[in-house]
């Protein structure tokens, strides 16, 4: 049986570290995971969450200043000792107990297992649910998959697999997000299983337009390096719309500028594709995927 790493990244979270680790402990043990080890990654807290951590099993590393949740999961992953690595949050809103059967869906061969998180504290906030439905229409829209949860922070995968990826992953919150995204467009298998999601000990730490806004960002990277021609056919698509809009109102007003403004705005289009497909060109030669060309010649 291989043996996981449990990476919780915590940044002032001393009123829920000793349960979640005494919690996750149990159920590893009653689990058989006796040898899994716990790594708490303290973000600069300014309270007693390192100290707690460690009192109650777990492994800490300090981070000395406050630098980012994703920054904090690449640290814990990159020192973890086992390549089966799990990662939770410690602040009591995903239930723990689920683990086992996550880590077993990864020993079937997935190469990412992820808690798709349901229930009512999920669904809770009618400014947050509305945001996180956008961002899971464009996680879609970008890797051409359905997506029960985008940016769960309960999953399991390989040490081995993620480290090579941590250039394009987000030192943020995006990071759960942007390790979707990275695994989807590289055609690899990723498992859902439905999980509870439960109301937070202590206060949260995402300001939510500041996070939605970089998690955007870091979704519009991730199409244009993985797949620029994409965003590209959005724009052009955009373009042609304003451009029949501004002939039919040509037409109809009978005014000489819609007109031009139309044909102005159908060569732009032509423009804008032609620029996909050389982003596109680029793009495969920036991956070394040569192969894919007639013949599959190299340079």
């Amino acid at each position: 049986m291989t043996m996981i790493s449990v990476v919780l990244p915590a940044f002032n979270e001393k009123d829920a570290i000793t349960e979640t680790v005494a919690t996750l402990r149990r159920i590893l043990d009653e689990a058989g995971e006796r040898d899994a080890e716990i790594i708490v990654v303290d973000d600069g807290s300014t309270d007693e969450t390192g100290l707690r951590a460690e009192k109650a099993g777990a492994r800490v590393l300090r981070n000395i200043q406050n630098v980012g949740y994703g920054f904090s999961l690449k640290r814990g992953i990159a020192e973890a000792r086992y390549d089966t690595i799990v990662i939770a949050d410690a602040d009591g809103t995903y239930p723990l107990h689920e683990i086992p059967a996550l880590v077993a869906l990864h020993r079937e061969g997935y190469d990412m297992v992820v808690g798709a998180r349901t229930g009512e504290i999920y669904r809770e906030s009618f400014i947050k649910n509305p945001l996180r439905l956008l961002l899971k229409w464009l996680v879609e829209f970008t890797t051409g998959r359905h997506i029960p949860d985008a940016n769960s922070g309960l999953r399991v995968f390989s040490r081995s697999q993620i480290m090579p990826l941590f250039p394009h992953l987000s030192d943020t919150f995006s990071f759960t997000t942007s390790s979707t995204l990275a695994y989807m467009l590289k055609h690899r298998s990723v498992r859902y299983l439905p999980i509870d999601y439960t109301k937070r000990i202590g206060k949260t730490k995402v300001r939510l337009l500041r996070d939605s806004l970089r998690t955007m960002q870091y979704i519009v990277q991730a199409i244009l390096y993985y797949n620029p021609l994409k965003l590209f056919i959005v724009i052009c698509l955009g373009v042609f719309l304003f451009g029949v809009a501004a002939i039919a109102a040509g037409v109809f007003l009978q005014m000489p500028s819609g007109l031009l403004l139309g044909g102005v705005a159908f060569i732009a289009m032509i423009v804008i594709f032609a620029l996909g497909l050389l982003g596109e060109l680029i793009c495969q030669l920036f991956r070394g995927n040569l192969n894919d060309l007639p013949g599959g010649n190299r340079l």
